[in-house]
């Protein structure tokens, strides 16, 4: 086995974010065009990948958010040089010096696990702590875990710390079937088995369009995966990666946050650089509510007109194709100013209903059991302070005090800065008085 000189310990960097509020005010009606900025989802494993070639990788389209600063920081930490200009990073992954993901980067974002899978394809092993990120739920490793040692690798946990050691000839391809198409997981896959030898099968994966983007780089870095879109993914083992370069795409998540904010505010807008085929059931459900949608695949832009107030849904999060978790608290905020009952399920992370207690503060008439929320709309909400509990939920916040009479003051807005560039700003664009306070 390759063994990683343990000189971790003279690379502590932290990474902090700063602890901000944002502040909102309405009723507002908005118009204007934006550009949507690269997939957070995307990127990060992306990253990852890096690691896993022994020359440089140069990503474009790289969104400028704390998520990314982190990922920056682990790979630097582990011996990759990162150098970022505006949404260019690139990645000389040629020297690989330490296997060990510090705590301080572990517990701040969650995604960092999908680093083992690449640590382990490259030098055989890697340590990493269990991860922290968003409290919304319980979101087991498990699988992850799982899924390494069906390519050959031995775990061991103790106290809260993961190690994994492949056997001396490395990992070998196996078939992997996931009891959840879990996009973590399936990322974990992916990145340990590019370089595993013989072929990897994976049944049940994530069909979810990030997962596909992953699929692309890699194999613009040189290695054979087949089935993405699909439940099933082939990787054939290669040697080696070669240099190259991948354009993220744009977030389809901050896409549909910013389509809410239209949805609660009224008005119209404008959005570039994202796929509307990613979004085709949430586009289809704001239709359904009363907004009119025109999609351009072609130039990837939609267009969203609403002129009155959001009419009652029905909605049920799940895996891809599926209505997505991440947009289910922005759809959330837009409905409690809607006009009509609503109702949503949560089936992925059950605590993503924290924010529904934020949003009773602002007046929602929200009634959560388990994982069904009801939703009773009223317009306007009342503004006032409330806290972003979580990445997703903060957003979700803003999106209401849109629809809110007065200033809303959002704090603890550290969760947002993980997945929005300038939140405050893009409101700006489309019309909103929103600034950081």
């Amino acid at each position: 086995m390759l063994r990683v000189e343990r000189i971790c310990c003279l690379r502590r960097q932290k990474v902090g974010a700063r602890l901000s509020t944002i502040h909102i005010k309405g009723p507002a009606r908005l118009s204007g065009e934006i550009s949507i900025q690269g997939s957070k989802n995307a990127v990060l494993p992306m990253m990852a990948a890096a690691i896993l070639h022994k020359g440089i990788t140069v990503l474009t389209n790289v969104p400028m958010i704390q998520d990314v600063d982190c990922m920056v920081s682990i790979l630097n930490y582990i011996g990759c040089r990162c150098n970022r200009k505006g949404s260019t990073v690139e990645i000389d992954g040629t020297e690989i010096e330490c296997a060990q993901i510090p705590d301080h980067f572990v517990s701040q974002m969650r995604s960092s696990i999908i680093v083992l899978g690449a640590l382990l394809g490259r030098v055989g092993e890697g340590e990493s702590r269990y991860p922290g990120g968003c409290l919304i739920g319980a979101r087991p490793i498990d699988i992850h875990l799982q899924v390494l040692e069906c390519l050959g690798a031995r775990i061991l946990e103790e106290d809260g710390q993961i190690t994994a050691r492949a056997s001396a000839g490395g990992l070998v391809g196996a078939e992997i079937r996931l009891r959840y198409p879990s996009v973590g997981a399936t990322e974990q896959a992916l990145l340990a088995g590019v370089l595993a030898r013989g072929m990897t099968i994976v049944y049940g994966a994530a069909r979810e369009p990030e997962i596909g983007q992953l699929c692309d780089c890699l194999n613009r870095m040189g290695a054979r995966v087949r089935g993405a879109g699909t439940g099933i993914l082939v990787i054939e083992g290669v040697e080696e990666l070669r240099d190259s370069r991948f354009a993220v795409r744009g977030d389809r998540i901050v896409a549909g946050t910013y389509l809410s904010a239209v949805m609660a505010a009224g008005g119209k807008a404008w959005l570039k650089e994202v796929r509307p085929g990613e979004l085709e059931l949430p586009l289809n459900l704001m239709q359904q509510a009363g907004a009119v949608i025109r999609r351009d695949e072609v130039q990837e832009e939609i267009f969203i007109s609403m002129n009155q107030r959001p009419g009652g849904l029905l909605l049920e999060t799940g895996p891809y194709p599926a209505f997505p978790t991440d947009l289910q608290s922005p759809f959330m905020a837009f409905l409690a100013a809607g006009d009509g009952e609503s109702r949503i399920r949560e089936q992925v992370f059950e605590g993503r209903f924290a924010t529904a207690e934020e949003l009773k503060r602002m007046g929602g008439r929200i009634y959560t059991e388990g994982r069904e929320a009801v939703i009773q709309g009223i317009y306007p909400l009342i503004a006032g302070r409330v806290t972003a509990r979580d990445l997703r939920g903060g957003a979700a916040l803003a999106v209401a005090a849109l629809a809110a009479e007065g200033e809303t003051v959002i704090e603890d807005c550290r969760h947002v800065e993980r997945g929005y560039e300038d939140l405050c700003r893009d409101l700006r664009a489309l019309g909103a008085q929103a600034y950081w306070g």
